[in-house]
C-alpha cells in the first residue's frame, strides 16, 4: 500500500463524497478539519431518487477540481484503489454494491445507514462474515468530539435522551434513512441489549422508546426542521449533557484512515446490525402504533 491510502467512492448522490473529499485533499480545507493519509482517486456516479442530475454534475465538477476521476463505470472506478467507500444516499442500493464490492480483496467503508432493512442488513452482515471482508458501517454522528467526551464521562446510563432531525427521504423510509444518525449515538452511548422501539408520531416529528436489558431505557427525538443534535446520559446519582459540534466527518475519516491503514475497528459488525435493527424496528413501530422487537 502506498504512503497515501488510494480511495475509490461508490456514489455521487450524497454530500458526504463532497465532504469528506474537501477534508482529503482540498488544498483550502481548514487545518483543523484536514485528514491525512488518504487520496481519493476514483468516484463512481449513477441516478438514484436523492439528487439530480445536475446536482450530480455540481458535485462532479467539486470533485475534478479536487483531482479525482469522476465515472460511471464500476471496474473503472475500483482498479486502482486500496480501499473503498461506499457514499450512496439511497440506502436501497447498498446490498447491491456491497455484492459488487465483496470480491475485490479491499477494505470497505459503508456509510449510514447499513441498509433499507433489517432482512438488507443481515444479508449484509451474511456477505462480510462468509468472505471475512475488512468492513466497517456508521453514521459520522458516532464520533463527534462533543458526544464522544460525554459519553465516555458517564459510562453505562441507565437512560439516554438523544435528539436529532428527521430528514425527508425522496425514497424509503425517512427514519432508517436520517434517524441513522441520532440511534447511531444511543447505540454508542446504551452499548447493547436493545429489545424493542415504541414510536409516538406527532406533527413535527416523532418521538422513539427503546427498552433495553435491565431496565434500561433509551429515547430518541426525531424532530423535522431542527437541524441540531445533542441529548442527555443519566443514571441514579449523575447526568451529562452534550450537543453536537461539527467535528464528525474529520473524527470518521481519521478512524476510516487508521482501519484502511491497519484494520482497527472502530465498531463491530454486532453494533452496527443493532442500530439497523432499531430503525427498523422504529419503522415497523410507527406504522403498526405499538412496540416492535428489534430484531423481529
Amino acid at each position: 500500500m502506498s504512503a497515501d491510502i488510494k480511495v475509490a467512492l461508490i456514489g455521487l448522490d450524497t454530500s458526504h463524497s463532497v465532504e469528506f473529499t474537501k477534508r482529503i485533499q482540498a488544498s483550502d480545507c481548514p487545518a483543523e478539519d484536514k485528514v491525512s493519509g488518504m487520496k481519493v482517486i476514483s468516484c463512481m456516479r449513477f441516478p438514484t431518487p436523492f439528487q439530480s442530475e445536475a446536482g450530480q454534475d455540481a458535485r462532479q465538477k467539486q470533485l475534478e477540481g479536487w483531482g479525482v476521476k469522476v465515472s460511471s463505470d464500476f471496474d473503472e472506478t475500483v482498479k486502482n484503489c486500496d480501499a473503498v467507500m461506499i457514499e450512496i444516499n439511497d440506502p436501497a442500493f447498498h446490498l447491491e454494491y456491497m455484492k459488487k464490492c465483496a470480491g475485490l480483496g479491499k477494505a470497505i467503508f459503508l456509510d449510514k445507514p447499513l441498509a433499507d432493512n433489517i432482512d438488507n442488513g443481515f444479508e449484509i452482515a451474511k456477505i462480510v462474515r462468509e468472505k471475512k471482508l475488512r468492513f466497517f458501517s456508521a453514521s459520522p454522528l458516532r464520533f463527534d468530539n462533543e458526544f464522544v467526551k460525554a459519553s465516555a464521562s458517564l459510562s453505562n446510563p441507565l437512560y439516554a435522551t438523544i435528539y436529532g432531525p428527521l430528514g425527508a427521504a425522496p425514497a424509503g423510509s425517512s427514519i432508517v434513512w436520517y434517524g441513522v444518525h441520532a440511534f447511531e449515538m444511543l447505540q454508542k452511548a446504551m452499548g447493547s441489549g436493545a429489545i424493542s422501539v415504541n414510536v409516538l408520531s406527532e406533527g413535527n416529528g416523532l418521538v422513539a422508546i427503546v427498552s433495553y436489558t435491565g431496565k434500561r431505557r433509551g429515547v430518541v427525538e426525531l424532530n423535522r426542521g431542527a437541524w441540531i443534535y445533542g441529548g442527555t446520559f443519566r443514571n441514579t446519582e449523575s447526568a451529562v449533557s452534550f450537543k453536537a459540534g461539527h467535528s464528525f466527518y474529520t473524527s470518521l475519516l481519521k478512524e476510516a484512515e487508521i482501519f484502511f491503514r491497519n484494520g482497527t475497528l472502530p465498531l463491530q459488525l454486532e453494533d452496527t446490525l443493532e442500530v439497523m435493527g432499531m430503525l427498523d424496528a422504529a419503522e415497523r413501530s410507527s406504522k403498526s402504533g405499538r412496540p416492535e422487537p428489534v430484531y423481529k
